[in-house]
């Protein structure tokens, strides 16, 4: 209410300098161009008025100027004209601007509002994507799980042990999925992860458990180097399980597409002063040439039906437990992947 009367009374402030300039224009001489000054009028007036009102207001301002110029008796009539068509087109060519310019800003209003609703959406495709890619691991080893589970159930007679051990692997795995979503909805939401000491090398071990199947359906060897004497960390353990989960299922993948007839992946854990670090090294396909700087950015790919996803997730998981990631090409063939997580402090054991 009290900016509607402001604005109102601006406009009658304004209507009354509009009558000062008239009766200045018309009792002046020719040779006085007062009339030039309604382009202020317009200027001022402009953000309080709609386009059709603005477009109203300088005709006015113009029928002014030209009644002042036939209502005025002195000077030279030549300079008048002039004077008069100089000031006609200064309101016009104003009244333009304004009007082009009130154009452009509401473009860039649209454009700015249709970005927000696409920025929403891709935030949303991107959390969905992120889901997605990371339950696969323990929904691929759910499937797996109820087919061994069908197959000793089919055992005449059925073998119940094999049986329930499939389904405790089951509930296992689908207790992982859950959580999984629920770190990445916390992650999402700007949380900190969930710390918590606990055995690296375990850690490693049960993700190994999960992707054996298929490295043995590929034929691919897998070396482990992991000292048993190693100090626990202080990590998310889910998360950490998520980078790990991820960069084997890299290294197999670059392991089934090349045509190196070695099929090894190496992971190794060593502790580097307060940081434990595990490396996992393949004879895949390698790093090509010219996108190592680009491994880690969200949507950059080099797999054909990849999601560009996977690791630009695992270094936000990484560096949000206070570890960093990298990676390397590896001569004449695979690459090496490496992170580190911090190791507990006495007190963080309490």
């Amino acid at each position: 209410m009290a900016m509607q009367l402001r604005n109102r009374l601006r406009l009658v402030l304004l209507a009354g300098v509009m009558a000062t300039l008239f009766i200045v224009d018309t009792v002046t001489n020719y040779e006085v161009a007062a009339a030039v000054f309604y382009t202020i009028i317009i200027l001022t007036a402009a953000p309080l008025l709609t386009r059709r009102t603005l477009i109203l207001l300088a005709t006015l301002c113009m029928a002014l100027t030209a009644l002042s110029f036939v209502l005025t008796h002195k000077g030279n009539l030549p300079t008048g004209l002039a004077n008069m068509s100089v000031s006609i087109i200064a309101i016009v060519m104003t009244t333009w601007l304004i009007l082009k310019m009130d154009a452009a800003r509401q473009d860039a209003q649209d454009a700015q509002a249709k970005l927000m609703r696409v920025a929403r959406i891709k935030g949303l495709e991107g959390l969905t994507t992120s889901i997605a890619h990371e339950i696969n691991q323990p929904l691929a080893a759910i499937v797996t799980s109820g087919n061994a589970c069908s197959h000793w159930l089919a055992h005449d007679p059925p073998n119940l042990d094999r049986a329930r051990q499939a389904l405790e692997r089951i509930v296992h795995d689908a207790g992982r999925a859950s959580t999984i979503v629920a770190r990445i909805r916390s992650l999402s939401r700007g949380e900190a992860p969930h710390k918590t000491v606990f055995t690296f090398n375990d850690a490693v071990q049960e993700i190994i458990g999960v992707s054996r199947g298929e490295m043995e359906r590929h034929g691919i060897t897998l070396e482990l180097e992991l000292p048993p004497d190693q100090p626990p960390v202080h990590a998310d353990r889910v998360q950490i399980q998520q980078v790990i989960g991820n960069l084997l299922l890299n290294a197999i993948e670059a392991i089934i597409s090349s045509t190196n007839p070695v099929r090894t992946i190496h992971m190794a854990s060593d502790v580097r002063g307060n940081v434990l670090r595990l490396s996992i090294r393949d004879s895949g396909v390698g790093i090509p040439a010219g996108i190592r700087n680009h491994l880690f950015e969200t949507f950059w790919t080099t797999k054909e039906d990849g999601m560009g996803i996977g690791l630009s997730i695992s270094r936000t998981l990484v560096e949000a437990n206070g570890g960093q990631i990298s990676a390397e090409p590896v001569e004449p063939w695979g690459a090496l992947f490496c992170f580190t997580v911090p190791v507990a402090q006495q007190d963080q054991h309490q």
